[in-house]
């Protein structure tokens, strides 16, 4: 990773996703993403030999694909132990990964290039490490992802403390990560999100939720001070207030946004060479062609 801004402590994220595994985990969200990942592999009719599951912090992606009859060896790759308590098959950070160029045929991940420093550098990485017509498949939370609760906390620390700060991470646009795939030299690259919402009793038992997830806050720039009481009670006041729903309860969204990308290949599907069309557009829409100079008669 070189001249990435630093935005999360892996370090404190790491700690914070064994503290999950300690607690018992909250995994309603990412087995609801792993079974998507596999049915959306259902799709593709070529078999992959070596697969890698970059990063996902538990071992649902790796059961959802244990009997899927495209794809053979698949090995975990994670800087810690899964939640679960699976070991890892490779020790490695998502920014530094350890395989050859050419080396895979597909890497899938599960909410974890969301909290990675350097998303266009990963994303370059997993692309040099993919053979040719290799297949990346990989879902991670983005857009408005927790708008709720960082609308609230807002509105609370501003109205109590004088100030913002960060306490929500911040998360890419489905069309930025688009752009993202494009840059790092992936061929046919698709986007798309999923919105999730999830409804709770409580702000505390999001929260907790969250803890059980290990996706509590681990920007650098989050304020090191407690949180105080007052706007803590205060930020689930507001939370109430504007994210409730007839019968009480609180919504909570979370985007999932789907990248897929293959690595170039020559028997993928080409864009024409411009000036190579065998029909006009004008006949086909049954209109009068004029050159782009050429005004419309009034």
């Amino acid at each position: 990773m070189t001249g990435a801004p630093i935005i999360f402590d892996r370090t404190l994220l790491r700690t914070r996703q064994t503290r999950a595994s300690a607690l018992g985990p909250a995994t309603f969200l990412i087995e609801r993403v792993a079974q998507d990942l596999a049915e959306r592999l259902t799709a593709v009719v070529r078999p992959f030999e070596v697969a890698i599951d970059l990063g996902t912090p538990t071992n649902d992606v790796r059961a959802a694909l244990a009997e899927h009859p495209i794809v053979g060896q698949l090995i975990a790759v994670s800087p810690v132990p899964p939640i679960g308590g699976s070991c890892c098959a490779v020790v490695a950070d998502e920014e530094a990964l350890p395989f050859a160029q050419m080396s895979l045929d597909l890497v899938v991940s599960a909410f974890a290039l969301h909290s990675v420093n350097d998303l266009p550098g990963t994303l370059a990485q997993i692309r040099h490490a993919l053979k040719p017509d290799g297949l990346l498949l990989a879902a991670l939370l983005g857009g408005e992802t927790l708008t709720e609760l960082r609308q609230s906390f807002a509105a609370a620390e501003s109205e109590l403390d004088g100030g913002v700060s960060p306490r929500v991470a911040p998360f890419a646009d489905v069309r930025e990560l688009g752009a993202l795939l494009q840059r790092a030299g992936f061929a046919l690259p698709v986007t798309d999100i999923d919105r999730v919402t999830v409804r709770y009793r409580s702000v505390f038992d999001l929260m907790h939720d969250l803890r059980r997830m290990g996706a509590t806050n681990v920007l650098v720039e989050r304020r090191r001070k407690p949180l105080r009481r007052a706007t803590l009670l205060r930020m689930a006041q507001i939370y109430g207030d504007r994210f409730s729903d007839s019968d009480g309860k609180l919504r909570a969204t979370f985007d999932v946004i789907w990248l897929s990308g293959w690595a170039p290949h020559a028997n993928q599907q080409q864009p024409l060479r411009p000036g190579s069309a065998r029909a006009r557009m004008a006949d086909a829409l049954g209109v009068t062609e004029r050159s782009a100079g050429e005004k419309a008669g009034r």
